[in-house]
């Protein structure tokens, strides 16, 4: 199984008002997105091509917002792993790169 082409760990993911999890994942592999709970059950997943990742103008850079399904689902990716000294770019704009990468190689 190949590695997973975007990870984050400790995500908030919320529904409209209400939080679905505090600590969840969200994972791009194998062509798909799928947001996970802490515990790795399956919030939702689509394929790459048919979600739409963004980032709220208001929002902090830390924020990003998936629809996915039909559904808006916003998530805060609090964590940042970039290469040893290098700052690397805020975590929503790497998933939000991520998404668009990986639905342009999916085909």
């Amino acid at each position: 199984m190949a590695e997973p082409e975007f990870t984050a760990m400790g995500v908030r993911i919320g529904k409209g008002l209400r939080s679905l999890t505090r600590a969840g994942q969200v994972r791009i592999n194998d062509g798909r997105l799928e947001l996970l709970t802490s515990y790795g059950s399956e919030i939702d997943s689509a394929p790459v091509q048919a979600v739409r990742a963004s980032r709220p103008w208001f929002a902090s850079e830390d924020r990003a917002l998936a629809d996915l399904n039909g559904k808006r689902y916003s998530l805060t990716l609090g964590e940042r792993d970039p290469a040893p000294g290098e700052p690397g770019p805020p975590a929503a704009r790497r998933f939000i790169e991520a998404v668009r990468r990986a639905a342009h190689h999916g085909g």
